[in-house]
């Protein structure tokens, strides 16, 4: 088992499902925090929001970006993939759905709107905690 095999299996475990998680941005300088729903899935969190939300316009400016969650803190990236009913977001679409299924129908989700969008915040690096032991996750960049 490679040193990232066991951190990433806990992370799956975890967050691998609809999750509630802290996602920090700034601007100016001021930092702004709210509780999202969140996917793990590949190093990365994906969200659904709207493209003129806060959190939005903040990582446009500056896309770094910080969550926290269950035992882990982490940093990345965030990143804009667009409307979710784009064809090229179908395969994430269709996670995403099957995660949110609890909530995702009851008017929350406006897939026909094109300002409904999929965060992606790309992690670079994290800690996790698991039953006493510490993981500082240097996660691979991107392909």
């Amino acid at each position: 088992m490679n040193n990232l095999q066991k951190p990433l299996s806990i992370m799956d475990e975890r967050f691998g499902k609809d999750s509630l998680i802290a996602l920090a941005t700034a601007e100016d300088g001021i930092p702004s925090v709210r509780t999202v729903n969140s996917l793990w899935l590949n190093g990365s969190f994906y969200i659904i929001t709207d493209a003129r939300s806060r959190k939005m316009q903040q990582l446009q400016k500056n896309p770094a970006a910080a969550v926290c969650g269950d035992w882990f803190t982490g940093q990345g990236t965030g990143e804009n993939l667009g409307w979710i009913g784009k064809p090229e977001n179908a395969a994430l679409a269709a996670r995403l759905r099957e995660a949110f299924a609890s909530w995702y129908r009851n008017g929350h989700v406006n897939e026909s709107d094109p300002n409904t969008v999929i965060l992606r915040i790309r992690l670079t690096e994290g800690t996790l905690a698991s039953h006493g032991d510490w993981y500082h996750i240097e996660f691979p960049p991107a392909p």
